[in-house]
């Protein structure tokens, strides 16, 4: 499961709070991923799950809401419920499931927390905040006041914080300096699944453990990088808090940046998290600082309309401003000032709406320094790229040019790589597995730092400021790949969009 651990072992027995456990996150991600770490046998038999709400229930009903839904949900994708969710081994993880009503900002809920603690016989506890962001700071300070976070010989003390971590540069700050108030920063987890996924930490080991990609992974051989996160959703139910943060924060500063750092980080050390953590600060510490005049040239915003199928306007989406100038898509040019990257864009473009859905990085390569092709029918090359697809068809493919069987000489652009699927058995997941189980044994490798949340705010504070003044949102129909101006910003510097899917 770790990057760092070459033994996969159970984690210790732990109770493990659940913040704003009736939430969607809860039922739909952690609980099924808690499930399959213990199908797979690396939850100890004294981890406690605890949830935490405002909402009166009994610790049999908790239970049961969170099998019913996960049943419900493979019913609803046409599965059999016994072979999505096996019932001896829920009933023995069902045991170990409870529930404490109280509200967020009482001091009587976190003195029954650490009755709770006491009564489950391990001093070890990690609470994770899967709540709206406005409680991350008061859910702190009261574990704090409360003594929940001190450290001793008998246990320890961890908080999973969930994104958005901030809305901009000030307030990510502020945060940071609340936790660290109340804690270390080895306590504190910040997560971002798109670290969970294996695809995404494939790319430390691909880079690292093969020879070949070194010698060309730096500005004399790439030309440019895309980072692309598509989607073909809208915004769900989630309008209410999509119109108040938009596309940028929502994915910029935190997946996409991650990835970026994944590419572009300098090879650490060690394998430990501090070396890998303070490489990936580096690189994001590195994005240049664009003017506001640069930050409008430089960036695109986008908002879908009706468009394929009955499928609505973002406008008309429910709990969405009918004037709403908040954008579903982003494309962003950004530049990393450093010795390995000097010169090379990096575009990074994310959309709801959108025809596919594809998160990938696409690696664009330099063409051959002599055209052995001139003054014939295939006189342009078409550039060749490493293509590594996080979701759906998780893999990695080198696109290569190739001749043609035939008395001319034609070309055809071909394929080399691999998919997941076709050389491992992969167990059903949801992405957290991974990094619930690091938090439990302590491993913070897949984890956000202080100062790689903090750099990357910084860069994207540039296009806040911008489009505060100006900058007016463009419109796409739904199912098209973004607005023109996204084309118009790789045609400004003689690139295109690699395809989606």
């Amino acid at each position: 499961m770790s990057l760092t651990q070459s033994k996969v072992e159970a984690a210790p027995p732990t109770t493990l709070f659940l913040f704003g456990a009736h939430g969607d996150l809860v039922k739909r991600l952690l609980m099924p991923a808690l499930y399959n770490l213990s199908r797979d046998g690396l939850l100890d038999n004294g981890l406690h799950i605890v949830g935490v709400d405002h909402n009166a229930v009994s610790d049999a009903e908790f239970a049961n809401k969170l099998r019913d839904f996960i049943t419900e949900q493979a019913v609803a994708k046409g599965q059999e419920p016994d072979s999505v969710l096996d019932p001896a081994l829920w009933a023995k993880l069902e045991k170990r499931i409870s529930y404490l009503c109280g509200d967020f900002v009482d001091g009587a809920t976190y003195q029954a927390i650490a009755e709770r603690i006491q009564a489950n016989g391990t001093g070890n506890a990690v609470f994770y905040l899967a709540t709206s962001p406005r409680f991350f700071s008061e859910v702190a300070q009261q574990l704090g006041q409360a003594g929940l976070l001190k450290e001793s010989a008998e246990g320890f003390r961890r908080v999973v914080i969930e994104k958005p971590f901030g809305s901009d540069l000030r307030s990510a700050e502020a945060l940071n300096a609340c936790l660290l108030g109340v804690m270390s920063e080895k306590q504190i987890y910040r997560i971002d699944h798109y670290l969970g996924k294996e695809t995404v930490q494939n790319i430390l080991v691909s880079r690292f453990s093969n020879g070949i990609f070194e010698a060309f992974w730096n500005n004399h051989y790439i030309d440019h990088v895309q980072i692309t996160a598509a989607e073909t959703v809208g915004v769900e139910t989630r309008g209410n808090f999509y119109d108040s943060t938009g596309a940028l924060r929502d994915m910029v500063p935190n997946h996409l940046f991650q990835l970026l750092a994944m590419i572009a980080m300098e090879p650490p050390a060690a394998f430990g998290a501090d070396a890998v953590r303070g490489e990936k600060a580096k690189v994001v510490g590195a994005i240049r600082p664009w003017s506001k005049a640069e930050a409008l040239k430089n960036s695109v915003r986008g908002q879908y309309t009706a468009g394929v199928g009955d499928k609505p306007g973002y406008r008309e989406e429910g709990k969405v401003d009918p004037a709403s100038q908040t954008e579903t898509y982003v494309a962003l040019k950004v530049m990393i000032d450093n010795w390995r990257w000097v010169g090379v864009p990096f575009y990074l473009r994310t959309g709801k709406r959108m025809s596919v859905r594809d998160t990938e990085i696409a690696i664009c390569f330099k063409p051959a320094p002599y055209s052995q092709f001139r003054d014939t029918e295939i006189d342009r090359v078409k550039p060749n790229y490493l293509k590594i697809q996080i979701q759906p068809n998780e893999g990695m493919w080198f696109d290569l040019q190739a001749k043609k069987p035939g008395p001319t000489l034609e070309m055809e652009n071909v394929e080399l790589g691999f998919a997941y699927k076709d050389f491992f058995q992969m167990q059903p997941s949801t992405g957290y597995e991974t990094l619930i189980y690091d938090c439990l044994i302590g491993d913070q490798t897949l984890f956000q730092r202080a100062d790689n949340i903090e750099n990357g705010w910084r860069a994207v504070q540039p296009f806040l400021d911008a489009w505060r003044e100006a900058g007016q949102v463009e419109t796409y129909a739904a199912g098209e790949d973004g607005p023109q101006g996204a084309q118009d910003l790789l045609a400004r510097d003689g690139r295109r969009w690699h395809s989606l899917g």
